[in-house]
């Protein structure tokens, strides 16, 4: 396979070594699921349903979910019809073109943070526990200091042992302050003190923590509506960003987990952690493909530095880098 549109995207030096990243992060997904990938388009004679029936093997194995296999496959059936390709090795190009196609869905996904240009930025960080995600409220707090802003934690995971005390820590390690009350204390009242405090001190981008206790869906809505009701009345005018957890090791489970987190909130982004720790890393195009949400960061390693943008080309790259050698 030639380089073709890579060869373009990662022309410069900051792109290459994303894309770098991104090959050493989705070692685990190319070695394992996406290994016959490779081995079955350069041998197969003729493509045919059973190639077809084989790719779709492959690319569920991968976590990309049946649905979004089947709308994929379909795709490429009707691609391969319209160029009249016989030869299977043509396919690593197209099939590459079409993973494209499958997560821009014909838009620009921007995945940067909608920052307010005067006023506050405030990010509603929500997941199930066990996700990572207030690890990942760290590293983004660290990250948004790197870029030249001011931020500030509120912790309103108010009911899970330990939850306050861990973004404490998090706190003094990347410098921030945080404004947190005593366990079990109403987390929309921790969010009203928290962006008050946070609009008093200028401060440029709060960062929320939030319960994620699935087990009680109907109390964990009415808690989430119940802070989003209350941002909206201190900052009313203003969008602000609803970031979703999910572990990339957890597959499908973690789509059914945005599936019931967007009934009780509008999420505007995912933050996949442990993308590096998983061979199932298609779960990122079955959450863009079923719920239409982008992927805004991604987590490959345990350093405070190893939350990345989420950068598509790189992805995809990550994907199908063996095909490059």
């Amino acid at each position: 396979m030639q380089m073709g549109i890579f060869a373009k995207l990662f022309g410069g030096k900051e792109k290459r070594l994303q894309a770098q990243k991104y090959k050493i992060g989705m070692a685990k997904t190319r070695s394992g699921s996406l290994s016959s990938l490779k081995t079955l388009l350069t041998s197969a004679k003729k493509i045919d349903a059973a190639l077809y029936d084989r790719l779709e093997e492959i690319f569920i194995m991968a976590d990309i979910g049946v649905d979004t296999v089947v709308t994929f496959t379909n795709a490429l059936r009707t691609e391969v019809g319209k160029r009249a390709i016989t030869d299977p090795k043509e396919l690593e190009n197209l099939i590459v073109d079409k993973m494209f196609e499958l997560y821009l869905q014909g838009q620009i996904v921007d995945a940067n943070i909608r920052y307010v240009e005067h006023g506050l930025t405030v990010i509603l960080v929500i997941g199930v526990n066990g996700t990572g995600k207030t690890t990942s409220i760290g590293k983004l707090a660290y990250r948004i200091k790197n870029e030249g802003k001011s931020v500030m934690l509120a912790a309103a995971d108010t009911f899970r042992a330990g939850a306050i005390s861990q973004l404490n820590i998090w706190g003094e390690r990347v410098g921030c302050p945080v404004v947190a009350k005593a366990e079990g204390a109403d987390p929309s009242a921790v969010v009203f003190d928290a962006l008050r405090r946070a609009k008093a001190e200028a401060v440029d981008v709060l960062i929320v923590d939030t319960a994620g206790r699935l087990q009680n869906k109907v109390n964990l809505m009415k808690e989430l509506e119940k802070i989003a009701r209350t941002i909206k009345k201190e900052i009313p005018a203003t969008p602000y960003e609803t970031y979703l957890v999910i572990d990339a090791t957890t597959g499908q489970n973690g789509l059914n987990q945005a599936k019931v987190f967007s009934e009780a909130t509008d999420v505007t982004g995912i933050i996949l952690t442990k993308l590096d720790g998983t061979a199932k890393g298609g779960i990122v195009l079955a959450i863009r493909n079923e719920m239409g949400i982008p992927i805004s960061f991604v987590g490959m390693g345990e350093k405070i530095t190893d939350l990345e943008y989420f950068d598509i080309e790189g992805y995809i790259y990550g994907l199908f880098a063996d095909f490059f050698e």
